[in-house]
C-alpha cells in the first residue's frame, strides 16, 4: 500500500490491523482533548506498527501520517494473533520489535537532553540515517520539530537559523 506525503493511514481511537513501514517515514500524532496535536513518534523503515497492539489489540493510540511517500504493509491482525498463539517462537519477533523501538527511542531521548544547541544537529544525525537527501526542516514543521527536540517553535527557528547562516 502506498500512502502520498499527508495521507492518513489510521486515526486515533479506530481498531484495525498491523503495518510494518517498507519505506517511507510516518509521523505518529496524538490529539490532546482541547484538540492540539502531539508529534508522538517517526516510524522509520522497517518498524512493526502500533507497537502497543503488538500482544492484543487495542485502538490506535494516535493517528499516523506519511511524512513522505511510503510504502506500507498491512498484517492482518487475525493472522498476527493466529500465528502467535501457534508458534510461540513469533513471540521473539514481538520481542525483537520491541527492542528496536526502544533502541530508537533511546537515541531520541538524546534530542531532548543534549544542550539545546546541539539537539536540532543530533535530530538531522539520526534523521540522514534514513533520509540522507531531505533535511529536517523539510520533512516536519518547526513546531513539530520542537515537539521531538524539546524546544520551542521559536527556539527551533533560531536554531534553523543559525544553521543557514
Amino acid at each position: 500500500m502506498i500512502l502520498h506525503r499527508g495521507e492518513v493511514l489510521f486515526r486515533q481511537g479506530e481498531m484495525g490491523d498491523l503495518y510494518r513501514l517498507k519505506n517511507g517515514l510516518m509521523k505518529v500524532v496524538r490529539v490532546q482533548p482541547n484538540g492540539s496535536s502531539l508529534l508522538f513518534n517517526l516510524l522509520v523503515p522497517g518498524e512493526l506498527f502500533p507497537h502497543h497492539s503488538l500482544l492484543s489489540p487495542q485502538p490506535y493510540f494516535a493517528t499516523a501520517i506519511a511524512v513522505t511517500n511510503s510504502e506500507v504493509e498491512p498484517v492482518s491482525i487475525q493472522s498476527w494473533y493466529t500465528s502467535l498463539e501457534k508458534d510461540p517462537l513469533k513471540y521473539r519477533e514481538v520481542a525483537l520489535a520491541l527492542q528496536h523501538t526502544l533502541r530508537i527511542v533511546q537515541q531520541r531521548m538524546n534530542f531532548v537532553t543534549a544542550p539545546s544547541h546541539e539537539r536540532i544537529s543530533l535530530l538531522r544525525e539520526w534523521l540522514a540515517q534514513y533520509f540522507r537527501d531531505q533535511p529536517v526542516e523539510e520533512l516536519l514543521t518547526q513546531e513539530e520539530i520542537g515537539q521531538l527536540v524539546g524546544m520551542s517553535r521559536e527556539t527551533v527557528n533560531r536554531q534553523l537559523k543559525k544553521y543557514s547562516e
